[in-house]
């Protein structure tokens, strides 16, 4: 088992630069911004032999009872809990403060290392950064700069000390899924729902969650990740810099998933940025399922009006399945699931060549592609050419005349036969060139090594007599 290591510390004192350094990664949001991280957030790490798990904390605000700081506190502690060992971080620049000597009453009655680290210590003799800090009485503090690396590797050998050299396991591919959609719609309430614990903060106020959150577990014993991303607003309505850089972290979530769970929510009217966050999934090929949240809480008619809202809205998602479901009571979810495992297996199926070409025969007779003029497009025989989305690649001639009214033809055919329900399916074309094409570059007589060598010849005489002309 790999130890894990709790970053803890108030707000702003680096926390998540070290983080990002000790993963060797940007996966945490760094701003000079106290508050920014809430959720934990975890990463893997190295040093040597010795492979490790991170945990990146918010802000420890020890006193707190109530409101988003009070459920950042408690992040933080099952991330102490979780941990083999706590690095606890503290502003060299700053001195010590209150709030250091409470977190550091809080970690002496803990039954595992606490590390006292001062960051910020660049250019600083280590003694004298850390004079002050023995007062907190959890022995050697230890200086470095996370944002410079300085001290770096050295805390970390010491920390990982007590624990056994030993290989990193391979990773077996696993499904990854990304919970998306618009703020306060109830994904981190949808995340703690599957994992079955408050894993993440669920508050009911928009833009709780700024980072994308990715999550290993395990069901029904099968390893999945799943990642809650932050609410992505209409591009008119985003003004802080920060809530930009979680767009962005949205997008690459998106991307790095081969599952998009878009969640809408039932007590609003479905919008065109619904759509539009659906489209960020399907542009990246995305399989996707839909959960219809808080759907519980109405009545017959405003479900039926829901109901044909989305049928109009996401008509272009005709391959997802929708579930409707209720996050905060867990109902529905078990459904939901097994239609994120299905949207798995239909966007990583493997088609064999074979059969993809007498289905792709079957589709040709059946309706024919149109002719264009004096030309009518002929597609000889289809293979795979990628997954997570399904690409067929089809091999013909003429093709770049088959219209799109043809190619949602042969995807719906593609789709319906391999059963690629939840993904989107991709049909690409490629036409065999032309050998009596004389433009073509690719077919011009090539010369060998000897007309090669008279060619050259015959160039340099005629340059050596042009210069013997210019000097008479």
């Amino acid at each position: 088992m790999k130890p894990t290591v709790a970053l803890v510390g108030r707000p702003n004192v680096g926390k998540s630069t070290l983080f990002n350094r000790l993963t060797r990664s940007r996966d945490a949001l760094v701003a000079d911004q106290p508050g920014l991280t809430r959720d934990r957030h975890y990463g893997h790490g190295r040093v040597g032999g010795k492979p490790y798990l991170v945990i990146d904390t918010g802000g420890f605000e020890p006193v707190v009872d109530e409101g988003i700081l009070f459920e950042m506190a408690k992040q933080t502690l099952q991330a102490v809990d979780e941990a083999d060992a706590v690095v606890f971080l503290v502003d060299g620049r700053t001195g010590i403060t209150p709030q250091d000597k409470i977190i550091a009453n809080r970690l002496r009655q803990l039954d595992r290392p606490v590390h006292l680290v001062v960051n910020k210590a660049e250019g600083v003799n280590q003694s004298i950064a850390t004079a002050e800090f023995h007062e907190l009485a959890l022995g050697e503090p230890w200086a470095i700069s996370s944002a410079h690396g300085d001290g770096v590797r050295e805390l970390m050998d010491r920390v990982l000390e007590p624990f056994p050299e030993e290989e990193e396991e391979a990773q077996a591919r696993h499904p990854k899924f990304a919970v998306i959609g618009r703020p306060n719609v109830g994904k981190s309430t949808l995340v703690n729902a599957i994992l079955g614990e408050e894993r993440v903060i669920a508050f009911d106020h928009p833009g709780t969650t700024r980072d994308s959150i990715y999550i290993d577990f395990e069901r029904a014993g099968r390893n999945y990740t799943i990642i809650d991303t932050a609410g992505v607003r209409r591009r008119t309505k985003i003004d802080e810099a920060i809530e930009k850089f979680s767009v962005v972290k949205t997008m690459k979530a998106i991307e790095d998933a081969n599952v998009a769970v878009l969640v809408l929510d039932a007590q609003q009217d479905i919008s065109e940025h619904d759509a539009t966050i659906a489209g960020f999934a399907l542009e990246a090929g995305r399989a996707l399922v839909v959960a219809v949240n808080k759907w519980d809480h109405l009545d017959g008619e405003k479900k039926e009006t829901i109901k044909r809202d989305i049928a109009r809205k996401l008509s272009f998602l005709d391959f997802a399945k929708f579930h409707h479901i209720s996050a905060l009571e867990g109902r529905g979810i078990a459904d939901l699931f097994k239609s994120i495992d299905e949207a798995y297996q239909a966007a990583m199926s493997k088609l064999s060549t074979p059969k993809l070409t007498r289905v792709l025969e079957v589709a040709i007779e059946r309706q024919a592609p149109p002719r264009v003029g004096p030309v009518r497009p002929k597609m000889r025989y289809a293979h795979q050419g990628g997954m997570n989305p399904p690409i067929i690649v089809v091999h013909g001639n003429a093709l770049e005349h088959i219209p799109d009214s043809y190619i949602r033809y042969l995807e719906h055919t593609f789709r319906k036969v391999f059963k690629l329900q939840g993904t989107p399916l991709r049909v690409q074309f490629k036409t065999g060139e032309n050998p009596f094409d004389k433009d073509d570059a690719k077919h011009k007589p090539k010369l060998s090594a000897l007309a090669k060598y008279k060619t050259k010849l015959a160039e340099k005489q005629a340059r050596n007599k042009r210069m013997k002309d210019v000097k008479k």
